[in-house]
C-alpha cells in the first residue's frame, strides 16, 4: 500500500481515549512524532485573580461559564496537590454524558494538541471504539462531537476504529492483515483485519478503569493514585505481601479472561472470519497492556481457547501509548 504523494504528509492521527489524548504527526525525517494530554480536568471557581495567576505561571485552562476549567497534565498535578481526583470529560471510551464540561474539555485537548490546519483538506483520523452494548447509545453522538471538534480546527475529519488503528500501526510488515487489540482505560478494542479491511470489531467494557476502581474498593485506595502504580511499577507475577498489588494482580486476571472469552464468543459467532491459508500476528496495545507480565497472562489465558483463526505471533507494541494515534496517521497516509 502506498503513501499518498501530497500534502498528506502534514495529516494528523489522534488518539481520542479516555485517559489519554495523543496526536501523531510525521516528522522531517519520515518518522514519526508523538505529543499526548491526560484526557483530565479539575474546575476552580472564577475569580480574575486566579485566571490571572495561572496565566503567569503557563497553566494550560480556560473559563467555561463560572469555573476555570485547568485541563490536561496540568489537571494531574493540581489534583495531586489538593489531594483529590481528576474528573473524566470521558467515560468508557465516549463522552461522558454526566459531565457538563465534557465536550469543552475535549475540544480545549484537541486544539492544544493538533492547532489549526495549515493546508486545504488537511486530513485528520480520529480513533471511534468499536461497537458495545455499553456505548451503543452514545457513539453516534460521540463520533459526530469529536468530527466537529476536527471540523471547527480546519480538519478534513475521518474516523477509525480503533481496534483498526492497530492493525495500521503495527502490522505493515504482514500486509495490514491480523488483530489489533487497544487496551485502553474505558475499554478494550479489538480488530481483526485482513488487508486493511476490517473484518470483526467490537468493544469489552472492563478495562483499565475498571481495574483501578475495584482495585480501590478493595483496599480503601485512590483510584488516581493506583493507576499511577499500575502503569509505572506494577508487575504481574503473582501474589506478595503488597495488598494494593494483589488487587490489580486479581482484576488483571479477570479483565484478560473476559477479554479472551470475548474473542472466541465474537470470532466463533461471527460468519465474517475468514478460511486463512496463513496464519496471522496478534498485537496488544494502550496503558492496560504495559505492565510487565501482560503479555505472557495473555498468551497462557488465550492457550485455553480455540480461535477459528490461527495466531503466529502475539506482541505488545513497542510504544503502547502512541500506537493507535500512530496507525490513525498510517491509515491518513495510505488512503
Amino acid at each position: 500500500m502506498k503513501h499518498a504523494d501530497t500534502a498528506d504528509n502534514q495529516s494528523l492521527g489522534l488518539d481520542i481515549g479516555t485517559s489519554r489524548i495523543v496526536v501523531a504527526r510525521r516528522n522531517s525525517d519520515g518518522g514519526f512524532q508523538c505529543q499526548a494530554q491526560l484526557n483530565a480536568f479539575l474546575s476552580l471557581p472564577y475569580s480574575r485573580l486566579t485566571e490571572n495567576l495561572l496565566k503567569q505561571q503557563d497553566v494550560f485552562h480556560e473559563v467555561v461559564g463560572q469555573d476555570i476549567v485547568v485541563a490536561g497534565n496540568d489537571a494531574q498535578k493540581f489534583a495531586e496537590v489538593f489531594h483529590v481526583e481528576t474528573r473524566r470529560p470521558m467515560l468508557g471510551g465516549v463522552l461522558n454524558p454526566y459531565e457538563p464540561h465534557s465536550l469543552a474539555v475535549v475540544r480545549s485537548i484537541v486544539g492544544k494538541l493538533a492547532g489549526r490546519a495549515t493546508a486545504h483538506e488537511q486530513k485528520a483520523y480520529f480513533s471511534v471504539p468499536g461497537p458495545s452494548p455499553e456505548c451503543e447509545a452514545t457513539l453516534a453522538y460521540h463520533e459526530a462531537s469529536c468530527r466537529q471538534i476536527l471540523t471547527e480546527l480546519g480538519y478534513n475529519a475521518f474516523p477509525i476504529n480503533e481496534g483498526l488503528a492497530i492493525v495500521f500501526g503495527e502490522m505493515e510488515s504482514s500486509n495490514f492483515t491480523g488483530i489489533g487489540i487497544s487496551c485502553g482505560s474505558g475499554l478494550c478494542n479489538v480488530c481483526l483485519a485482513v488487508l486493511s479491511l476490517p473484518v470483526v470489531s467490537f468493544s469489552v467494557a472492563r478495562a483499565g478503569d475498571f481495574i483501578d476502581e475495584r482495585s480501590a474498593i478493595a483496599t480503601g485506595g485512590v483510584a488516581t493514585r493506583i493507576r499511577v502504580q499500575k502503569e509505572n511499577t506494577f508487575v504481574l507475577n503473582g501474589f506478595t505481601s503488597d495488598r494494593v498489588r494483589n488487587a490489580l494482580t486479581v482484576h488483571y486476571e479477570e479483565v484478560v479472561r473476559n477479554l479472551v472469552q470475548a474473542l472466541d464468543t465474537h470470532f466463533t459467532a461471527s460468519k465474517r472470519v475468514p478460511k486463512l491459508d496463513n496464519s496471522i500476528p496478534l498485537v496488544l496495545s494502550g496503558g492496560t497492556a504495559m505492565p510487565k507480565g501482560f503479555l505472557e497472562l495473555f498468551q497462557k489465558t488465550l492457550r485455553a481457547r480455540e480461535l477459528p483463526v490461527q495466531i503466529s505471533e502475539i506482541r505488545v507494541a513497542p510504544e503502547p501509548l502512541n500506537s493507535t494515534a500512530k496507525g490513525a496517521l498510517m491509515a491518513a497516509l495510505c488512503q
